[in-house]
């Protein structure tokens, strides 16, 4: 460690850290990690590719989508060899910041990666919140067309599942409820993608157009934008956290793990893409289901159907926020937990159930307050995963391994590094000027999801 023993990344001993000895504890087979990993990364967001597709065509869609899928495997395949290479050397790490501020030798990586890891991950807690309160805003306005609840009435309902939710005391304790979010992801996904095919062969199907828009400048900003939609479907900022939780040694088992969640990638990403576009073009909405059920007009599938697809959305959800929300854990716990105490004894219990149970109502009222979160998200996820996913894992490679310049590893890291930076800036920037083109739509408290 370049800063010394006593830098703001090193690692406390086991015997010391509650937030490793509880949160991160290591037990896991690759299988477990494949199911963490699957539910950080397929999610209820890839029903928003016929949109990411909207923005780039069919070509450029399907390029940039196979693209991300390679670059963001092999970013993660990287990483998983640093850490198998640090656990080698003695050094385990089990958290992202320690590990980059371990090989980069420096202490304000540190800071950077927590802020950046942070705000990813609440924002995904928040986003996941909403989504599930949407999705009972759905049903329920269905079966009581004219009913009084509000939007922020069932984002507080999920807050209260939320709150009992957390108190699973570690990340390893989820991986019976990640296995059902992986069999869900599958669920909705060929539901969906069964109702765009016969949505699309019936006599009500609509009109198709694939065009792009018209303004050279538009299509552009549209492009990045879609570009920062599709890195932020394949990020993941939790990897080194999910690895923890493999029993030693955990050498080679993630790259199994990976290979599972590509598998379920490969036949989700493509599947809900390719259906949602082929039936919408560019009239393609930023969530399939809603697409299929108009505002206007009956719904292009069958209700059951709609609403089994809604269902399996809404139970993923709260998987999905649990695991994004065990970073904001093991830090939480870190700091006020008594690794000496045990798990479940009353000292150790008490602060869990009320710091975990305040994190959620937090996530929770933002959600409520902030109903156009999906821009706001947009920003967090170009300036965030960009750097995390694409730029990270390859320059803590190239620092580890050392390859030398004249070898392909060295000029294919570098050459990401480079063009995702590239990309991670003007998806920011177009992020950030649709966030302003649609302030005008925003209203605290509201009713409605801006798109």
């Amino acid at each position: 460690m370049a800063d010394g023993e006593h830098g703001p990344f090193h690692e406390i001993g086991r015997e010391e850290d509650a937030g490793a000895a509880f949160v991160l504890q290591s037990k896991g087979e690759w299988w477990h990690a494949g199911f963490h990993l699957t539910t950080a990364i397929v999610g209820p967001t890839i029903l928003t590719l016929p949109y990411a597709f909207r923005g780039l065509g069919w070509g450029v869609g399907f390029l940039c989508l196979t693209v991300m899928g390679l670059v963001t495997f092999y970013s993660y395949y990287l990483m998983s060899l640093v850490l198998d290479y640090c656990e080698k050397d003695g050094r385990r790490h089990i958290r992202f910041r320690e590990l980059a501020a371990d090989v980069l030798g420096s202490g304000w990586i540190y800071y950077f990666v927590i802020f950046i890891q942070t705000a990813i991950n609440t924002g995904i807690s928040i986003g996941a919140i909403l989504l599930a309160g949407e999705c009972l805003q759905i049903m329920y306005s269905n079966l009581f067309p004219n009913g009084s609840l509000q939007l922020y009435h069932f984002i507080a309902m999920v807050t209260v599942v939320m709150i009992l939710l957390s108190q699973f005391p570690s990340f390893h304790s989820l991986r019976h409820i990640n296995l059902g979010s992986l069999i869900l992801s599958l669920g909705y996904t060929f539901l969906v993608v069964g109702a765009c095919i016969n949505a699309g062969l019936s006599k009500n199907a609509p009109s198709r157009d694939y065009s792009l828009e018209s303004s050279q400048s538009s299509r552009v900003f549209s492009a990045f934008t879609s570009i920062s939609i599709i890195a932020a479907i394949f990020g993941n900022g939790i990897l080194p956290e999910i690895q923890a939780t493999l029993a030693p040694p955990a050498t080679g088992k993630m790259v199994k793990g990976l290979i599972m969640c590509y598998i379920v990638i490969f036949l989700t990403f493509y599947s809900a893409a390719v259906s949602g576009y082929w039936l919408f073009g560019n009239k393609s909405n930023s969530n399939i289901l809603k697409s299929l059920m108009p505002d206007e007009g009956p719904p292009l599938a069958p209700v059951w159907l709609l609403g089994l697809a809604i269902i399996f959305v809404l139970l993923q959800l709260f998987a999905i926020a649990l695991v994004y929300s065990q970073v904001a854990y093991e830090i939480m716990e870190k700091k006020s937990a008594d690794v000496k105490q045990g798990m479940f004894s009353k000292r150790n219990l008490i602060p869990r159930m009320i710091l975990r149970s305040l994190y959620v109502i937090f996530c929770g009222f933002i959600g409520a307050m902030l109903p156009f979160f999906g821009d706001i998200s947009a920003v967090v996820g170009a300036v965030g995963f960009i750097p995390l996913d694409f730029v990270l894992p390859m320059l803590l490679y190239n620092m580890t391994y050392k390859p030398t310049k004249s070898s392909v590893a060295y000029w294919v890291n570098n050459s990401i590094i480079v063009i995702f930076t590239c990309v991670g800036i003007m998806g920011t920037f177009s992020s950030v000027r649709k966030l302003v083109l649609d302030a005008k739509m925003f209203k605290l408290f509201s009713s409605d999801v801006v798109d």
